[in-house]
Formats: structure tokens, sequence, C-alpha cells
């Protein structure tokens, strides 16, 4: 799973508390979900997914108790 670092995607952090990462295209949503949730200790409200290109975007709503913006600092992509 690798971390997307666009204008788009930093104004989605901002705003609407959303993280944008790309996949492999044969994960299922409830896979991804628990996959994210273990390996940044954060709860997830909402997946949604994009195949473009034969690759896979994800766009993960965080629950309102953590922030996007403070997971994506720990990353290093703010």
């Amino acid at each position: 799973m690798k971390p997307i670092v666009t204008e788009k995607a930093v104004m989605m952090i901002e705003a609407q508390n959303v993280l944008t990462f790309e996949t492999e295209k044969n994960k299922t949503k409830q896979e991804i979900k628990k996959e994210i949730e273990e390996m940044f200790e954060v709860k997830v409200d909402k997946i949604r997914t994009l195949i473009r290109d034969n690759k896979k975007y994800i766009y993960v709503k965080l629950n309102k108790k953590f922030l996007a913006i403070d997971l994506a600092t720990k990353l290093g992509l703010m």
C-alpha cells in the first residue's frame, strides 16, 4: 500500500479527513480496512475504491476522533 500525495489528495486530507492510497487490485474493502486499522491504529468509517489504468486507488475516510492530517504528518506526507 502506497500513499498518494497530490494537490487533490492533500485537499481531501484537510477538508474531508480522507487519505488516499494505491494498492493491489485483488484486495477487498474489508481486507484494506482491517490492514489500515491495525497498521495505523485508527478507526475507518468508509472506504471508496477507484480502478484506473490497471491500478487500484482507495479513499479512506477516518473516524472523526482520528485526524487524517495527523496520520499524514506521521507518514511524512505533509
